[in-house]
């Protein structure tokens, strides 16, 4: 008897102070982000910061009007002004960041050769030191609540690279490592952290990608690398937009990461992503790569009149 009056005084009390999380989300102006949001509104459980580039805000408020459990804010994540001011805005209006989703990113499509240090270090900017700089002043809120959630939106190529995304690929590598380790640090606080890992999406976001001077599409590709660039660039946006995955189908996963109590630190956003897993666990490691080389676009002929030519 005793055991059924303290959970029926738990339920009680839950109801007398039911959980309002302050969710974040990052890269809100346009595909996954967008998505995101557009599911996350209507639920009145939660409290919103929307946040994007500055390009992208009115037409967020003009779509999604503020009130007192939403608010829309500019923010470059690569910025570290940005990312102090809006988290002590939030501390001092809410309380502090309960989730944070780090989704907001970009994606250089060049060879290694082809980029330099300031395209490096923008790529890693936005996709690695941005999630990080905002994890660290959210986390000590989150400590002090015992409760909290770090989701970040990796990447298939976070898990396996693929050329002309060599700069993309890092990046994800370097937030699926920091991602594992603070998953150890967190868990004895009670703190989650997720990595969303989706493959490709039926979207426009090929559309969107970065150039450096010497991969740029209006230059008239000739030397070694032209081959890479001719044939990926088309069959990266034929695999998109193949997908069956839409930004929406994503968006329901995170929904499901941010809803679960104790979700898993890996959840797959897309069926392609789980292809992609078994095909790194089950193959040989010395076979992965030669078997995924074999499946690019005329593969074998890249470079031909360059390779195996020795001086």
């Amino acid at each position: 008897m005793s055991l059924w009056w303290l959970r029926r005084w738990r339920r009680i009390e839950n109801k007398k102070s039911p959980y309002r999380p302050v969710i974040m989300v990052t890269g809100c102006g346009s595909g996954l982000g967008l998505a995101l949001i557009e599911l996350l509104y209507p639920i009145n459980q939660y409290r919103l910061v929307i946040t994007a580039r500055s390009r992208s805000i009115a037409k967020l408020k003009e779509k999604f009007p503020e009130s007192d459990r939403i608010i829309i804010r500019e923010l470059n994540v690569a910025l570290e002004t940005q990312r102090k001011n809006l988290i002590q805005e939030i501390e001092r209006l809410w309380g502090g960041v309960d989730i944070l989703i780090n989704n907001a990113g970009i994606s250089y499509r060049a060879v290694v050769e082809h980029m330099t240090d300031e395209d490096e270090f923008l790529q890693m900017q936005t996709n690695y030191l941005g999630p990080q700089g905002l994890t660290r002043l959210v986390l000590p809120k989150m400590r002090e609540k015992g409760r909290g959630k770090i989701i970040n939106v990796s990447s298939v190529s976070g898990m396996l690279a693929m050329p002309t995304m060599a700069a993309y690929s890092a990046s994800k590598y370097a937030l699926e490592g920091a991602s594992e380790a603070l998953w150890y640090e967190m868990k004895p606080l009670g703190i989650n952290v997720v990595l969303i890992q989706p493959g490709f999406i039926n979207s426009n976001s090929f559309k969107h990608v970065y150039y450096t001077t010497h991969s740029h599409p209006k230059k008239i590709f000739e030397g070694p690398y032209s081959d890479y660039y001719h044939h990926m660039t088309p069959f990266v946006e034929k695999m998109m937009r193949l997908s069956i995955t839409t930004p929406e189908t994503v968006a329901r996963r995170i929904l499901k990461a941010i809803q679960k109590e104790n979700p898993p630190l890996w959840m797959a956003g897309t069926p392609d992503a789980v292809i992609f897993h078994l095909i790194r666990r089950l193959l040989p490691r010395r076979w992965v790569l030669p078997v995924l080389f074999s499946l690019l676009p005329k593969a074998k002929t890249w470079g031909k009149a360059y390779t195996r030519k020795r001086v």
